[in-house]
């Protein structure tokens, strides 16, 4: 047929039935009997048919299609969250479409207005900042909406999924002061999430509360690469300390950079505890022990809510929060009861080219 468009009359046509029957094996709106539907498959394929799901969600007023945003999809662990949430979505019947904001609020609003377009039946959001994504307001009430990951701690005015932050800090200093570290440094992102917040302020206050011990936080942020330049640069200028807490897989895969860029390995002289727990940690010749989210946990808890949201639940909103676990491997070394860390070269003066970074005692 050239470069003519396929339509549905065309398919009805090949398989000799009628335009009615064509549509009803592909909406699944109506039952067709098993011949039947094999004819009308067998002529889409041959004519190379693609089913116009946009419009046809649009003529009958039902979307199966849920929309999911997130901030970057190079970060694996939203790549594996939107991996778990498609799984789930598929065996109810959804399809999803998935955007990335890139951790730009401007990109985000953007994001939204095209997901909005699809008249999702609902959407899972992890926002870019800790705010409501603009565009999003007027939608309460109206669209089913589920926030996951980065949350207020206090809740919100929609559904929320996520780990229990301050404790994911805490978890992972613990480890290390009962190993004997008193100097240890806390890799972060960025403080504007306040996720990444909870986290500092757990393992701080953890640390600060075992006297003799010193943390200091760094922020590195969102890009690996960028991250070991930063971590680079400061251990090039400050004592080495005796261990890093990384508070993401993007600052654990940045500490583990920089460390091997200076030779300088794990566990001895610096030990190191990573964030979420993917393969690639394991299979290293020195594992790493980190902080497992669960990730598969947090997808379906989301998607629990959203669904029940899409079937009419008008409960009053609901803050679901999920624990983590300490994955132990060989990255953490026992520290003499005295305690210390080994040092690296002395600072220089010029302290003005230091990379952010603040220091709690």
């Amino acid at each position: 047929m050239g470069g003519k468009r396929i339509t549905i009359k065309d398919v009805a046509a090949r398989a000799g039935v009628s335009i009615a029957t064509v549509s009803n094996v592909f909406s699944g709106s109506k039952p067709v009997n098993a011949a039947l539907q094999a004819r009308v498959r067998q002529a889409a394929q041959e004519l190379s048919y693609q089913v116009d799901r946009a419009a046809s969600r649009l003529r009958s007023g039902q979307a199966r299609v849920v929309g999911v945003l997130v901030p970057d999809l190079d970060d694996a662990f939203f790549t594996a969250l939107v991996s778990q949430l498609e799984i789930r979505a598929g065996a109810d019947g959804y399809d999803i479409i998935v955007a990335s904001s890139r951790d730009d609020p401007a990109l985000e609003r953007s994001r939204l207005r095209a997901l909005l377009a699809w008249r999702p039946a609902g959407l899972i959001v992890v926002p870019c900042s800790d705010a409501l994504p603009a565009g999003l307001d007027g939608e309460i009430g109206r669209l089913p909406l589920v926030l996951a990951d980065r949350v207020p701690p206090a809740g919100s005015v929609v559904d929320t999924v996520a780990i229990d932050n301050r404790e994911a800090g805490e978890i992972a200093a613990r480890h290390l002061v009962d190993r004997g570290h008193r100097d240890i440094v806390v890799a972060a992102s960025s403080l504007a999430v306040s996720p990444i917040r909870e986290r500092v302020r757990g393992a701080c206050e953890l640390i600060h509360a075992r006297g003799g011990c010193a943390a200091t936080v760094l922020e590195l942020g969102s890009q690996a690469e960028r991250g070991a330049d930063v971590f680079q640069h400061w251990l090039e200028r400050h004592r080495r300390p005796g261990a890093v807490i990384a508070l993401t897989n993007v600052t654990t895969l940045a500490t583990l950079t920089a460390l091997a860029r200076l030779r300088i390995d794990s566990p001895d002289p610096v030990s190191v505890v990573g964030f979420d727990d993917y393969p690639w940690m394991s299979a290293r010749r020195t594992g790493v022990t980190a902080i497992r989210q669960p990730v598969a946990e947090i997808a379906a808890a989301a998607w629990r809510r959203l669904r029940a949201r899409m079937d009419g639940d008008a409960a009053p909103p609901q803050r679901l929060v999920l624990q983590t676990s300490l994955q132990v491997r060989d990255s953490v070394r026992d520290m003499p009861s005295a305690g210390g860390s080994d040092l690296g070269p002395d600072p220089p003066d010029a302290a003005s080219a230091l990379p952010p970074a603040r220091a709690v005692h």
